[in-house]
């Protein structure tokens, strides 16, 4: 951190009051502390995210906001856009300067009663990157790691990176600080979120700022505000199941206990396994609050998405959903959840973010059948519905993926995938490509089904000498693999198995095989055009 900042803690403050219940004395007493520490300070200070190398967003009102005295003027600088305010009651203050081109080095000084500089100020492009492992998922352990460090110099490109930190209730800042992408550096970069900013700042010609926030393994409620998704009717069985394990006090020395009779037991175990020469059983875990557990619904909006909110920025790539497809229920409801949190982000940042999915790729073992019926397709699916929503664009990963490894290498294409989206999309730059092919309409004419696609960009094609993936089913939801083909912007599909189709679908399996493409090389999205349960 730069000497304009101070201790964390100190700057934790709880926005709100958060109405599950939260038995941990631990963390009342750091909030205690947060309140204690921040009614003494003078000095003007500023959130983490305000420091030295940021990336300002271009063309955009700007939010600033920190912490004074009350009733102490403070006055931010920026290039040739000043504003002043006075701080209120609670110390807080905030204000929005004019927009800025994008051009030379700035500084960003903040003068109350002391004067705080932010040196190496950029401005351009900023877009905010979350999820689960496969957006943490580091530049070290993508593909090429080595030739991708040594060819990592981008002074323009930086990447901000949120420390983990749930938290029962919403923060106003986080800890973290901007890195200059360089060889050094990129290594411990969100490869996702890394490449897909190459991708821009290659094509634009502009600055490019990464705010990186995500925690492997989590959920989609836990990155959403607890206000978002507590009274919608389909989340009240997930949000009773959190009241009920909240209404126990955790005993933290009991835990403790319990912990170390376990591992004094292990311990005998692993011994006796080493000398039999036979592998030893895994460690055991330390019980943990559950008000603190990341997967709890809210905990990671709260305590490392709301510390970023109002930072200006463009918009947000998502590669989530692994840990929402474990059962056909949760991946059927993962379109409520992602659609409420993708309108619950835009709500706090008061505007329509520009809002990239990655749509989850082929993983496990192919099947012989020609449709499965698994929570994974069925999340794919939440994801193409998404798209209704205004402003929002999915990059289908399929052929990136692995299928015994649930975190694929190739980070590469699946950043260009979402840059292509953003650059038509967002930034209307010609040469680029929405996303691949989706179905738009269906035609029954007699033994055939007739398909219509939308982004086919250079027209349909495919890999190969026949079109594969697609199945058919008549009345009888008997599903077999059938013959298609292309005519122009359609596909035409049938089988003589099934004299009077009704329904199609494609791709529809965690590992399917698929073989439809765009002129651009993007491939189809998995689909289906009948609603059977």
């Amino acid at each position: 951190m730069n000497s304009a900042k101070t201790t964390i803690v100190s700057r934790l403050q709880p926005m709100k009051l958060n109405p599950f219940p939260t038995r941990s004395l631990a963390t009342a007493a750091a909030l205690t502390l947060g309140f204690a520490a921040f009614s003494s300070l003078a000095d003007v200070k500023m959130p983490a995210i305000f420091s030295d190398h940021m990336v300002l967003q271009a063309k955009a009102q700007l939010p600033v906001w920190g912490w004074a005295d009350p009733g102490e003027k403070v006055t931010v600088t920026v290039g040739n856009r000043r504003a002043s305010t006075v701080a209120g009651a609670d110390g807080k203050w905030s204000v929005k300067l004019g927009s800025l081109k994008t051009g030379e080095t700035l500084s960003m000084t903040v003068s109350g009663k002391n004067t705080v500089t932010i040196h190496d100020v950029l401005v351009g492009e900023v877009w905010l990157g979350s999820g689960q492992s496969n957006m943490e998922f580091s530049v070290r352990s993508a593909n090429n790691a080595e030739a991708e460090a040594k060819a990592a110099h981008f002074p323009a490109i930086r990447m901000f990176t949120v420390k983990k930190n749930p938290s029962p209730q919403p923060l106003s800042d986080c800890e973290g600080s901007w890195a200059v992408c360089t060889p050094e550096n990129v290594p411990s970069f969100s490869a996702a979120l890394y490449f897909f900013g190459r991708e821009l700042h290659q094509q634009l010609g502009v600055p490019v700022g990464l705010i990186h926030s995500s925690w492997g393994g989590t959920p989609v409620e836990s990155w959403a505000s607890l206000d978002a998704q507590k009274d919608q009717p389909e989340m009240k069985p997930l949000m009773d199941s959190w009241t009920t394990k909240l209404a126990v006090p955790f005993d933290t020395a009991k835990a403790r206990a319990e912990h170390d009779q376990k591992m004094a037991q292990w311990k005998v175990a692993a011994d006796q396994a080493k000398a039999d020469g036979k592998q030893g059983p895994r460690q055991p875990q330390m019980a943990s609050d559950p008000g603190l557990n990341p997967w709890r619904p809210a905990n990671l909006y709260n305590g490392m998405i709301a510390p970023v909110v109002p930072y200006a920025i463009q918009g947000a790539i998502w590669y989530q959903g692994e840990s929402n497809a474990g059962s056909l229920e949760s991946g059927a409801l993962y379109h409520l959840q992602l659609a409420t949190m993708i309108k619950d982000w835009r709500k706090r940042w008061g505007t329509t973010l520009a809002f990239g999915i990655v749509q989850l790729p082929e993983f496990h073992s192919p099947v012989a059948e020609p449709v499965q019926h698994t929570g994974w397709v069925l999340v794919r699916e939440s994801m193409l519905k998404t798209l209704s929503l205004p402003r929002t664009g999915m990059a289908v990963a399929l052929g990136l993926g692995e299928a015994n490894d649930i975190h694929p290498k190739n980070k590469q294409d699946v950043g260009r995938r979402l840059a292509s989206w953003a650059l038509d999309d967002v930034y209307d730059v010609e040469g680029f490509a929405e996303g691949g092919p989706i179905v738009t309409k269906h035609k029954i004419r007699k033994d055939e089904i007739t398909l219509t696609f939308k982004n086919t960009d250079g027209g349909l094609g495919m890999k190969g000498k026949t079109l594969k993936g697609f199945a058919i089913a008549g009345a009888d939801k008997k599903w077999v693999r059938a013959e298609a083909r292309l005519d122009g912007k359609n596909v035409v599909v049938s089988s003589p198995e099934v004299p009077h189709p009704v329904a199609v679908r494609y791709a529809w399996a965690d590992n399917p095989e698929f073989s439809l493409f765009n002129g651009m090389g993007l491939p189809a999205s998995p689909f289906r055009t009948d609603d059977w349960k």
